[in-house]
């Protein structure tokens, strides 16, 4: 049973194999080569049918010519060969009673009528299948005995021994015999050849019946296929597209095709994925600054740390601004979020690398993240900018007098100096294995020390492991633009 079984498995295997390299290597043609493959199986098919077609129209003409040029002549001259035999015995009679030489002469022309009529079977493409040599020494012979017998009789009027003519019609029984013979035979060829046509007539008829049955169903097949193969695959991305628009972001279209479908649904998916990544910035980013928070924020950091990329973590804080909320209100201090966000963007936008991101984390607080190459020119431009913009959002007096009056955390009145603006800078240039969570608790702690100080600054920490000193870079003060040491003072939020 297993010899017999293991060929069976082994052809359904192969079988199998060439299925599915046939699909495979379907399933990669573009569109257009579909199309014209399923029109090359119906042209395929016509072809066929078509030189099918003008083979048998072929046989037909040759056997039709072949009747035309050999069978009916022989027919048509076989009986005028009968008639000119009986004629020259009618005038070889009629020569014996009036010896006349009219009369020899139409004996004369008669044979030659004869020999004419010989030659044209002789010209016949199939004459080796005729006795033509045996008629001619038949006629030579019958010739020679009416001949004999017109010299055999004695007088003008008298006629043949009655030995003699029936010698001479023995001869002419067996001569025309021999000739009739020929025009059964090609009698008979011609209804064979006719027979022949109406078979192959019968046959191709039914072939190209066959043919064009089987071109149809192949046409429709392969109709059926491509239409199904290219339709199945624009349903499922109509299908697709309904799943994105009801936010589905991670469905994807079972597409297995290689054409222009298939790469139009790896652009479906990577548009998709596009989507889900703009949508969750758009839920994570703040409603104010249109800006990614703190979600995405961690996802970017994260994502330059796996890809082990040079990092300066930024963090921005506005100083002052709790007291400047609660003094001018929140539709002002909105204004000051939102310009802060504007001078930031275009100090990273002119100072800053292509890849830069920006960030706000909420409230007064934004990030930004570069590289170390980049964030001394990106924190300059902000402080300096920052400096030079924030007194247009106070009334004319407090700008004079350089701070407002408000109460502290505590309730007690005090004052609280113009906004500035306090930058928190961690890179990992020395340190090369902190994480996130290190970045941030780094930064958080350079913070806290650029908030003891006076006016707009930036700090670097420029730790170069985790028990390192901490070495605080010196203060930009913008308004004598030149660096000094500040003295710490308590800053107000």
């Amino acid at each position: 049973m297993e010899d017999v079984r293991n060929p069976q498995v082994s052809a359904k295997n192969v079988f199998g194999r060439l299925i599915g390299f046939i699909i495979a290597h379907f399933l990669r043609l573009n569109i257009a080569n579909k199309l014209i493959l399923g029109y090359s199986s119906l042209l395929a098919l016509l072809v066929i049918i078509s030189v099918y077609a003008l083979m048998n129209l072929n046989r037909l003409n040759s056997i039709n010519k072949s009747i035309l040029q050999t069978d009916l002549p022989v027919i048509l001259v076989s009986e005028k060969m009968i008639d000119v035999i009986l004629a020259q015995e009618l005038y070889t009679r009629r020569y014996m009673i009036f010896r006349t030489t009219d009369v020899y002469n139409i004996f004369l022309h008669k044979k030659q009528v004869f020999e004419q009529l010989l030659g044209r079977i002789k010209s016949i493409p199939e004459k080796s299948k005729f006795p033509v040599a045996n008629i001619a020494s038949l006629h030579n012979q019958y010739i020679n005995l009416l001949l004999e017998g017109t010299k055999s009789a004695n007088a003008p009027s008298s006629s043949m021994s009655k030995e003699f003519e029936d010698k001479i019609k023995a001869h002419q029984e067996n001569f025309i015999a021999t000739i009739k013979a020929m025009a059964a035979d090609a009698q008979q060829d011609q209804n064979e050849k006719t027979g022949m046509i109406a078979a192959i007539g019968t046959i191709a008829f039914k072939a190209a019946t066959v043919l064009c049955a089987l071109g149809v169903i192949l046409s429709l097949a392969a109709a059926m296929i491509i239409t199904r193969n290219i339709s199945g695959a624009i349903k499922k991305l109509k299908f697709a597209t309904e799943m994105i628009s009801k936010g589905q972001f991670d469905h994807k279209p079972d597409i297995r095709n290689k054409d222009e479908l298939g790469d139009l649904a790896k652009a479906f998916v990577t548009m998709a994925g596009r989507l889900k990544h703009l949508e969750e910035m758009n839920l994570d980013s703040s409603p104010l600054t249109r800006l990614p928070g703190g979600t995405t924020i961690d996802n970017v950091l994260n994502k330059r740390i796996s890809a082990k990329a040079q990092i300066a973590f930024c963090l921005m804080d506005i100083d002052n601004f709790k007291a400047y909320n609660d003094h001018y209100g929140y539709a002002k201090g909105n204004k000051v979020i939102q310009a802060t966000a504007d001078i930031i963007s275009k100090a990273v936008a002119d100072h800053g690398n292509e890849g830069d991101f920006i960030g706000h984390i909420g409230g007064d607080d934004y990030v930004v993240i570069t590289t170390p190459d980049a964030y001394n020119k990106i924190c300059k431009a902000v402080v300096e900018t920052f400096d030079k913009t924030i007194p247009e959002f106070y009334d004319a007096k407090d700008k004079k007098r350089g701070h407002i009056t408000g109460k502290n955390r505590q309730g007690k009145k005090t004052s609280f100096p113009l906004a500035t603006i306090s930058i928190a800078v961690v890179t990992n240039e020395n340190r090369k294995s902190l994480n996130h969570i290190q970045f941030g608790e780094a930064v958080a702690e350079i913070k806290k020390q650029a908030k003891l100080k006076t006016g707009s600054l930036f700090l670097v920490d420029r730790r170069k492991s985790e028990k390192g000193s901490k070495k605080i870079r010196r203060v930009i003060n913008n308004k004598k633009r030149k660096p000094h040491k500040r003295k710490k003072a308590s800053k107000g939020k």
